[in-house]
């Protein structure tokens, strides 16, 4: 029994000894550096049918990844990535509330909106016209929304 007890005794030491080392081993390694899991400027933007964004039927949607690399589903990244970094990431600034061209008052309201990450702060943007001559009158060309 006695013997039985002294190799029990050494076998933990040496555990010990071979996990002390590993720790000391481990304490000295270089700090892993965190991967992000998303890209400073991600994001995804829809133009839905109806009033309100939370309700409204998508029609369309697109992501666009503006960093490390223009690129994503959208059909001209570069362009909107370019639209977007020369107004800061304002989308009010691309969306403009009158429109450069004569619609009909009917009221059939599409609303557009960018939810992501823009220059690694969260974006959630929404805004709705009266209709899809108003969308498109008011971006003026705009090829963020050009989708």
């Amino acid at each position: 029994m006695r013997h039985n007890r002294h190799a029990i005794f050494a076998t933990i030491a040496a555990s010990a000894l071979v996990l002390g080392g590993l720790a000391a081993t481990s304490a000295h390694a270089a700090p892993v550096k965190a991967e992000s899991l998303y890209a400073p400027s991600a994001l995804v933007l829809t133009v839905a049918q109806g009033e309100d964004p939370l309700t409204a039927t998508v029609k369309r949607a697109v992501t666009l990844t503006c960093a490390p690399n223009a690129e994503g589903t959208h059909p001209a990244p570069a362009a909107a990535c370019a639209e977007l970094d020369a107004v800061g990431g304002q989308f009010t600034a691309l969306a403009r509330t009158s429109p450069d061209r004569m619609c009909t008052r009917q009221w059939d309201p599409v609303v557009i909106t960018a939810h992501g990450v823009w220059h690694g702060k969260r974006v959630t943007f929404s805004t709705t016209y009266g209709n899809a001559c108003e969308l498109v009158g008011s971006m003026n060309d705009s090829a963020v929304y050009s989708f």
